[in-house]
């Protein structure tokens, strides 16, 4: 993965917002609108990045990651009814229940996939600007396609292309278990998120370590490596990045989260 992206970026956005991206010539065969690149990859006054913690924390190792061509692939299967009801919708409720009780201004949807929450929130806070960031091409077409008035940005969770401080909310539901290096991502949502700003989480949390462990081996085996997390685990993260966290919510849906459960973390940029 780069620090390079493509995005289209609408001109609706207001002017702070828009000048959180710099724009430049679109590349030869890109087939979204603007190709845009951080304007400032430094990180100062952001949190030192932890150490690797070795092969017994998968989430400090560093890793190929999963393929391009996979979420490519799953972008056409993403947007069933069925895939949603069961899987994503309890976890986007559990977000925008969250948002309700504070209204973002500026927001970031890391890990956005084919659009569907970026929609939502900006169909439920027209006051806010939204911006939908994928690693994947195939999600960002789709999104593109329905997603009038939003912004999409293709980048990578650890290098985002985005200038410090430049958003007050960042949420990523079902997406931060694929980030190969996720201290680094953590980091990254740090920086970019101004003071006071809110993080919001949205995964599987495995109740213990050895099913997190076995299910990471289990995805290397097959060349789509992933981790989840468990909560405490998931709030260390968090923690050691410079967050102070709100709470951990469980969210309830059938069938899978009876042994899976997904948990939303909220934490908050001092």
């Amino acid at each position: 993965m780069t620090g390079t992206c493509a995005a289209s970026h609408n001109q609706d956005l207001p002017l702070y917002l828009r000048e959180a991206f710099e724009r430049r010539s679109e590349a030869a065969g890109a087939t979204l609108a603007r190709d845009v690149m951080a304007t400032s990859r430094a990180t100062a006054g952001g949190p030192a990045r932890p150490r690797s913690a070795g092969v017994s924390d998968p989430s400090a190792v560093p890793s190929p990651g999963a393929k391009r061509w996979f979420f490519d692939v799953w972008s056409s299967f993403y947007d069933l009814r069925l895939v949603q009801r069961l899987t994503y919708r309890p976890v986007h409720d559990a977000v925008v229940r969250v948002l309700r009780h504070h209204e973002p201004r500026t927001l970031l949807d890391l890990g956005c996939g084919t659009g569907l929450l970026t929609r939502r929130i900006r169909r439920e806070f027209p006051g806010t600007s939204v911006v939908g960031c994928d690693f994947s091409h195939g999600m960002l077409q789709q999104a593109e396609e329905h997603g009038h008035g939003n912004a999409w940005v293709q980048g990578d969770a650890t290098r985002l292309p985005l200038r410090k401080g430049c958003f007050d909310t960042i949420v990523s539901t079902e997406a931060f278990h694929w980030f190969p290096d996720q201290p680094a991502a953590v980091a990254e949502c740090f920086r970019v998120l101004a003071p006071g700003g809110r993080l919001l989480v949205a995964l599987v949390n495995p109740p213990l370590e050895p099913m997190s462990s076995a299910m990471y081996l289990s995805s290397r085996l097959v060349g789509q490596p992933f981790y989840w997390p468990t909560r405490r685990r998931m709030r260390e993260l968090v923690e050691t990045a410079g967050f102070q966290v709100e709470a951990q919510q469980r969210v309830y849906r059938l069938p899978a989260g009876v042994l899976l459960p997904p948990v939303l973390t909220v934490a908050v940029r001092p």
